[in-house]
């Protein structure tokens, strides 16, 4: 399934439960504050080693995306398009791993 299909999915059940599927019905700032709360409960459970099940880090990653699809739904961003640009911009990005933290001991 394409993150066409899922977006759609997801904007179906927005729509079922009464959740904003337009620009104008949600709080742009409040729904990134919600998908931060899930990615913060993802590093919870991942720290506390709850990797699968109910409020495990699998869920809560689930969350965070189905948040993001959600968000990108209602202000018609076309994300997967986004994600396969910003790919492409990124094969020949140069890192400077002397200035960031990641691959550091």
């Amino acid at each position: 399934m394409r993150l066409e299909e899922l977006t759609s999915l997801i904007m179906a059940q927005a729509k079922a439960k009464g959740f904003g599927t337009k620009p104008n019905d949600i709080d742009v700032a409040e729904k990134i504050a919600l998908i931060h709360s899930e990615i913060s409960e993802a590093y919870e459970a991942f720290r506390h080693q709850n990797i699968k099940g109910k409020d495990g880090f699998e869920e809560e990653l689930g969350d965070a995306v189905q948040r993001i699809l959600h968000l990108c739904g209602a202000l018609g961003v076309d994300i997967e398009e986004v994600i396969l640009k910003k790919l492409n911009s990124n094969k020949n990005r140069q890192w400077d791993w002397d200035k960031m933290n990641e691959g550091k001991s």
